[in-house]
């Protein structure tokens, strides 16, 4: 079969130059601790969504401009996690305006541009994540919980539409990919009383693969080089090597060893960062 890496797609020098000052602005604002991370919030999606109303008077506005310019601060805003009864709201507090950020960054116009959307992305994760490694790549509309639950390894993909519930804890380890519309659990309720909650931690073992509208149930381990075939329900640990499909999934193939050790070595990242 054909082998097909990543190719690089060149950015304008003037385009490359925009973005790399206002990523940095960024990056060096949430650097100093001293940072209102509301403010910036409400600042940015400002510059984003209303850039001619920057600087205006409210009472001059039409009552429903006012309500839409309040929508980007996130202190006039809730979010689901809030109303989560176990939520740690001295360490989710520092991360809801950097969620509310990411997630209106992937609704404007500048969500879907890749070249500026990774690296936008990656500064955020930083700081929102428990831990987060090098080379970090999320793509449109990944959906969070916490955020403070989330340990993720190097060279972590994570693409579109992708739900990481991280009520009791998620693990991504290293060079571990989850594909479009995939979601990864760590919370159950109780079938008698949904009030009670269990919270389990999930792990993705390193290099592990969890393909296209694959569900990840709480609580279990996805082990190292393993894959969760598309459409699949998984609902207990996988075996290394091993590719899971099916609802429940269950093992159907393991990888040929000659196959992984012949594995092509890294052929380099355009998205590295």
């Amino acid at each position: 079969m054909p082998f097909h890496p990543l190719r690089p797609v060149p950015v304008a020098p003037e385009a490359e130059r925009l973005y790399d000052e206002w990523l940095d602005g960024i990056a060096t604002a949430l650097d100093d601790p001293s940072c209102d991370r509301d403010e910036l919030c409400r600042e940015i999606l400002t510059d984003l969504y209303y850039p001619a109303l920057r600087g205006t008077s409210l009472d001059e506005l039409p009552l429903a401009t006012r309500v839409a310019l309040a929508q980007l601060d996130p202190r006039n805003v809730t979010l689901e996690p809030e109303y989560y009864g176990e939520i740690d709201l001295e360490r989710y507090g520092p991360r809801k305006p950097l969620i509310w950020l990411w997630e209106m960054f992937d609704r404007s116009p500048l969500g879907e541009n890749v070249a500026l959307g990774i690296r936008f992305r990656r500064i955020l994760a930083r700081h929102v994540f428990a831990s987060c490694g090098e080379n970090f790549k999320a793509f449109t509309f990944v959906r969070l919980s916490f955020g403070y639950n989330l340990h993720v390894g190097d060279n972590v993909v994570i693409h579109r539409h992708v739900l990481l519930d991280d009520r009791g804890g998620i693990d991504i380890g290293e060079g571990a990919s989850v594909s479009d519309f995939a979601n990864v659990y760590s919370h159950s309720h109780d079938i008698v009383d949904g009030r009670i909650v269990n919270l389990p931690r999930t792990t993705i073992g390193a290099g592990a693969r969890i393909t296209y509208h694959a569900t990840i149930l709480a609580g279990t381990t996805v082990a190292e080089d393993s894959m969760v075939g598309a459409g699949s329900i998984l609902t207990g640990d996988t075996e290394p090597h091993w590719v899971y499909a099916g609802v429940p999934a269950r093992p159907i193939k393991e990888k040929p060893a000659e196959q992984r050790a012949a594995k092509a070595t890294s052929s380099g990242d355009p998205l590295a960062g």
